[in-house]
């Protein structure tokens, strides 16, 4: 299983080009794109069903979204409301806890939790209170598990160390703050202004506190930023040293995610510019001591998600790497995606129709997805590909009955240029990303990608790089 690229390993600048190309990131497959409206509240409660009469059923993981943010960051492309009215938690909060009484009389009370996820929008835009309702609510349907993943997205503007505390108290023990950049001219082009001291403060805060793992998110491609200024913020990431740190590649899709209309396209870094934030930081961060997870995401070699790297036990869902076995994942809230079984849901993307769905003694479902055999088959292929860096013939014939290299003869056929690049190794017993593979991995998971391939419009999709 390769560990990633070594420091001193420098991928050509055309070779990155050629592969730079839009694609999915593969927090599921198929992609939620390919979700239909004929998936409806009905083929879930079967689902649901499904897995409550089940013996064998898979681990469970839950994420709630929490939408609103006081104000809006200009880069963003997350389901969120803006408002400064924090009343507004409250009435959030009544109809999860509608929502979750409509999942529990199909799924059952009890069931075992070992990972949940709190998203948005801002999930500290919630007070203690209400938060402290949150979980509450949450154990009342749930036995989250001793030893779990409880995890909390933080924006360092609406926390103080006291405020981690209760988090804490409440059972959170792992934190993701929103950094992005730590220069002011950048934080002020983007709408989202937070002194770098106030990170640090806040991190070591977290440290004394005792939670287990700090990740820090930030993202390369922004307005005003330069090589030179990403490398000030990543001599700035080294001095913070958080567990884990997320490094993404803005997207700038204004036509789809209205706030960044407000970016002055002329200040974005030229391509060229970001392919070297990218290098720098690939570098930087292993010469810190950063095992390259994947993707974009980097720990601490005694991280969780490190470990899981080396041991072969990586999974991905709709939040990124994890290192959670293979879950079926309950989804609340708006705009919210989960897994069950065989099938993929999506609840209701506005505020209005989601409350309006569950007024009526609905759940929120207005699209997902039943899988078929292929689709689960290209899952399984493409999961070990993403996570594993490794597609071993032998696994899949016998988890899923079939022979392999003719069953994807063609796409086997379509990785030859990624052979002759490098980028991977196929022999008898399978295909294997290489060091520098480790880089395009996406690029390598698409060519499995039966939708993708049928459908050459990738134009709503970011780029892999």
């Amino acid at each position: 299983m390769p560990e990633g690229p070594a420091v001193s390993h420098v991928i050509p600048d055309e070779l990155l080009r050629r592969f730079d190309v839009p694609g999915p990131r593969y927090t599921s497959y198929p992609t939620a794109d390919r979700f239909v409206e004929a998936f409806t509240e009905q083929d879930y409660r079967l689902a649901l069903g499904q897995r409550r009469a089940g013996s064998m059923a898979l681990p469970l993981s839950l994420y709630v979204h929490i939408p609103f943010c006081e104000s809006v960051c200009y880069y963003c492309a997350c389901n969120k409301v803006i408002t400064k009215h924090h009343s507004r938690g409250a009435e959030y909060l009544r109809h999860l806890s509608r929502e979750l009484d409509l999942q529990i009389e199909h799924l059952g009370a009890g069931q075992s939790v070992s990972q949940l996820h709190l998203g948005g929008g801002t999930p500290t835009f919630l007070s203690d209170a209400e938060l402290e309702d949150l979980m509450a609510m949450l154990r009342r349907h749930f036995a989250l598990a001793p030893g779990g993943e409880y995890s909390i997205e933080v924006d360092p503007r609406t926390v103080s160390a006291e405020r981690l505390r209760a988090l804490h108290r409440l059972g959170f023990n792992r934190l993701s703050f929103g950094v992005q950049d730590f220069d002011p001219a950048v934080q002020k082009a983007v709408h989202r202004v937070q002194p770098a001291e106030q990170v640090f403060a806040l991190v070591d805060a977290a440290r004394q506190i005792g939670f287990e793992s700090v990740n820090v998110d930030l993202i390369y491609g922004l307005p005003l930023q330069t090589p030179e200024s990403f490398r000030r913020t990543l001599a700035q990431l080294q001095a913070l040293r958080p567990d884990r740190v997320a490094l993404y590649a803005y997207a700038h899709l204004p036509a789809r995610f209205k706030p960044q209309r407000r970016i002055v396209a002329a200040e974005l870094p030229g391509a060229a510019d970001k392919l070297a934030m990218l290098s720098a930081s690939l570098d930087i961060l292993r010469a810190a001591g950063y095992v390259y997870v994947g993707m974009d995401h980097f720990a601490l070699p005694d991280d969780a998600l490190a470990v899981a790297k080396r041991q072969g036990r990586l999974h991905r869902n709709f939040q990124g790497y994890s290192t959670q076995p293979d879950c079926d994942l309950i989804a609340l809230g708006v705009s919210a995606i989960g897994r069950v079984g065989a099938t993929y849901s999506q609840n209701a993307k506005t505020l209005d129709e989601y409350v309006d769905l569950l007024d009526q003694g609905r759940l929120p479902i207005v699209r997902g997805l039943a899988l078929t055999r292929d689709d689960v088959l290209r899952r399984a292929v493409i999961m070990s590909l993403m996570c594993q860096g490794e597609l071993q013939f032998e696994a899949i014939d016998l988890g899923h009955l079939i022979d392999s290299r003719r069953y994807f003869a063609n796409e086997l056929r379509a990785l030859e240029p990624f052979v002759d690049e490098g980028l991977v190794t196929l022999d008898e017993q399978g295909v294997q990303v290489t060091e520098t593979g480790w880089y395009l991995v996406r690029a390598i998971a698409m060519v499995f990608d039966r939708h993708l391939q049928a459908d050459q419009d990738r134009a709503r999709f970011s780029r892999i790089l």
